[in-house]
């Protein structure tokens, strides 16, 4: 049991100079040296309770003595805390001031406002220059520029304008809420600036994105012989980061050096971030082997900046070398493995980092595996998250809410992706186009507009990726008015001004209505250059109308742009080959032959199990294979005595002449997917399929021929959408 006994050590308790002087014998003065000396706060209420029963405690300086141990201290509980103040009879100016500064700390900043409206009411006191720098701190966590800009008033009211140390929060407080130009002209107003106005000043300009005018600044600093500290270069680097110069930023270090500024840990972190991000990972190595300490930051910058290059066996060396891994180390590495297209390999991280015995995941973690599993459609590993998420009591915020629904939606169970969305109370407009996103992607572009006025109802503000989700809705589903209904609003009634996606998006949906001349209209009347994803989508739209002039025109401006794009010429060759003009399928063919390109191979995949079995085209790899290719003659069959006539002009695609076998229709990999997802799964069981290109007409038609001959659910995820095939129908309804 600890008891007071316990060796004690001395406390870096904040002195109280607002409390009257009091005489104690030596029995009081010794209770009051162990609150200094109090290492717990077991210790703490010890002398709480021997207070209470001497009397001790009523008196002012004491009592805001213990509090103050109760608030600051390493030990410090701020509900023991809120609890002692409670008791305190009549409270100093101190103690107050003590506890907003404990709150304005704290995850709840708005107690430190009721606590000034409290002692507006209830003491004799008025607030000092130690009061409002708390109370403007709070109002920055709380991003309430209102709040703030009452309390600035009573600045001036007060007297105080000329402080500083009030200033220097003010400056904070208007950058941090978005007002750049308030916060500067308090800057300028300041006659005597110290580091921290400088440092405020910058700061701020980074923040704002206003990077030039934080380098301007600093020049400004050096000019007025203020020397600057390692507060400073932290903020002139984030600057330099965020601008991508990695010559200033070598500057900087050189000048660091010269200047003799420490480079403790938080600024040589913030060098390595600044090397990572501009691209010099081997300045960022050099800097990291030098470094006498390094923390769990400086390890992840290097974990994340190899993985980016693609080096990710030097990353996981990184990772293997950390001297605890923790998981900020492990979220680094799947992160960097999600956003560069590598979804399998997060996934290997993840089950590693769920063996370790010093890290476990976090919401991070679920974040970027969560995406992974929408990537590969591993629905399986998506519910042992969710299970997860539920079994930790782990509160579902708008970041995981919307990943869950992204998973769900992208992984074919739209139900339970509803189900989400409808479980949360709190949505913001990630959550809100995400669900639109869901829904558009599975065919219900009805269901997408009206969740769409359901968003506008609750007072959401839809973004520019809510636009483009609600535009694929409506080119899904054909809904041409409501497209151009929502594309014209955008900017006049939404504020939200039209970009590439969304002109691509018009033109899809013009162009698979067949209103090709109106696409081309539209595209000649945009304001901005046509990107390869517009002219891409009038390409489509010519494929589905068989228009092969309109096809030669958009595809020879998208070379212009992307010389190397492969699946424009493809496209083109499939449009030759829809109305029967081999001569140019052979010189398309022999013009990709000469310049290297290739068709971008593609692949199906299917988890079963929480398993995942990728295929290619003729694919004889998987242990299954003898009987996958068995189930495939027997489908063969089946199709062949129920009248179906495979498409052979397909088989004429622009492939090498090596791959021609490969490329065989009866092949091709979801259909090898789709006989592997028949011999392994139950009867009432759908196959759930993601494909990495645009199912092409023949295996569309032929999924909606075996839904129907073995009454079997199959859900397939293409490039673009997803087709539930049930009962010989798709989903699509042919708009594909």
């Amino acid at each position: 049991m600890e008891t007071l006994s316990t060796p004690l050590v001395s406390l870096p308790i904040q002195a109280n100079p607002e409390a009257p002087t009091v005489k104690n014998d030596n029995r009081n003065r010794l209770v009051l040296s162990l609150i200094d000396r109090c290492i717990s706060l077991k210790q703490l209420k010890q002398v709480h309770a021997y207070m209470l029963r001497t009397g001790l405690f009523f008196d002012a300086y004491s009592a805001s003595k213990l509090f103050t141990a109760g608030t600051l201290s390493p030990f410090s509980s701020l509900e023991y805390a809120r609890k002692v103040f409670d008791e305190i009879p009549e409270p100093n100016l101190y103690t107050w001031n003590t506890l907003i500064r404990a709150y304005s700390w704290s995850p709840e900043p708005s107690e430190s406002v009721k606590i000034f409206l409290r002692m507006l009411c209830e003491s004799p006191y008025f607030p000092n220059k130690f009061t409002f720098p708390f109370l403007i701190k709070a109002a920055t966590k709380l991003s309430r520029l209102g709040v703030g800009q009452v309390f600035h008033g009573l600045v001036v009211k007060s007297s105080f304008g000329d402080d500083v140390f009030i200033l220097n929060s003010l400056i904070h407080f208007y950058a941090s809420c978005g007002d750049l130009d308030f916060a500067y002209r308090i800057f300028v107003r300041i006659d005597e600036k110290d580091v921290v106005s400088w440092n405020s000043m910058i700061s701020g300009f980074v923040q704002g994105g206003c990077f030039d005018k934080a380098l301007e600044l600093f020049r400004e600093m050096e000019a007025e012989n203020v020397k600057p500290n390692a507060v400073t270069m932290v903020g002139v680097l984030s600057a330099c980061t965020k601008m991508k110069d990695l010559e200033f930023g070598r500057w900087i270090r050189s000048y660091i050096e010269q200047n003799g500024i420490k480079m403790d840990l938080t600024l040589s972190n913030a060098m390595l971030d600044m090397y990572v991000k501009c691209g010099s990972v081997e300045d960022a190595k050099k800097l990291f082997d030098k470094m006498e300490e390094k923390d769990i930051v400086s390890w992840t910058t290097m974990i994340d900046g190899y993985a980016k290059l693609g080096e990710y066996d030097v990353a996981k060396s990184f990772l293997d070398a950390v001297p605890r891994q923790e998981t900020a180390t492990w979220n680094a590495l799947i992160s960097a493995y999600d956003q560069n297209g590598k979804p399998q390999e997060a996934l290997a991280i993840f089950h590693q980092l769920q063996l370790s015995k010093n890290a476990k995941p976090d919401e991070l973690t679920f974040v970027s595996t969560l995406s992974s599993c929408a990537q590969l459609g591993a629905m399986d590993v998506g519910e042992w998250i969710h299970a997860n998420i539920k079994k930790q009591r782990m509160k579902l915020n708008c970041h995981l809410t919307t990943s869950l629904i992204d998973m769900y939606s992208k992984c074919g169970n739209l139900e339970k992706a509803l189900d989400v969305f409808h479980s949360v109370e709190r949505r913001d407009v990630f959550v809100w186009s995400s669900m639109i996103a869901g829904l558009a992607m599975h065919g219900r572009g009805r269901a997408a507009i009206d969740l769409f006025f359901r968003m506008h109802e609750a007072k959401v503000k839809p973004n520019a990726v809510t636009f483009t989700n609600v535009l694929c809705a409506c080119s899904h589903s054909g809904l041409v008015e409501e497209g151009r209904m929502f594309f014209n609003q955008m900017e006049p009634v939404y504020g939200v001004v039209p970009g590439v996606k969304h002109y691509a998006c018009m033109v899809d949906i013009l162009g698979r209505a067949g209103l090709l001349e109106e696409a081309v209209e539209f595209i000649e009347k945009m304001p901005i250059t046509p990107s390869a994803s517009v002219l891409g989508a009038l390409l489509g739209a010519c494929k589905i109308h068989e228009n092969v002039e309109l096809a030669e025109q958009a595809c020879s401006q998208l070379l212009e742009l992307e010389p190397e794009n492969d699946g424009a010429l493809v496209l083109l060759s499939n449009i030759y080959a829809k109305t029967g003009k081999w001569d140019n399928v052979s010189e398309l063919r022999k013009h990709m032959r000469v310049s290297g390109l290739q068709k971008e191979r593609g692949w199906s995949s299917m988890e079963v199990n929480g398993t995942l079995h990728k295929f290619l085209a003729a694919d004889n790899s998987h242990l299954l294979s003898k009987e996958i290719y068995s189930k495939l003659d027997e489908i063969v069959a089946k199709l062949k005595s129920s009248g179906h006539v495979t498409n052979k002009s397909l088989l004429l695609q622009l492939v090498d002449e090596e791959d021609m076998k490969e490329q065989a229709l009866n092949l091709h990999s979801e259909k090898l997917a789709i006989a592997f997802g028949l011999i392994s799964t139950s009867p009432s069981q759908p196959i759930r399929i993601v494909k990495n290109l645009r199912v092409c007409g023949d295996c569309h038609t032929v999924a909606k021929l075996i839904s129907k001959l073995y009454d079997k659910e199959i859900l397939l995820r293409d490039r673009y959408r997803f087709h539930h095939f049930s009962g010989g129908n798709c989903s699509c309804m042919d708009y594909w």
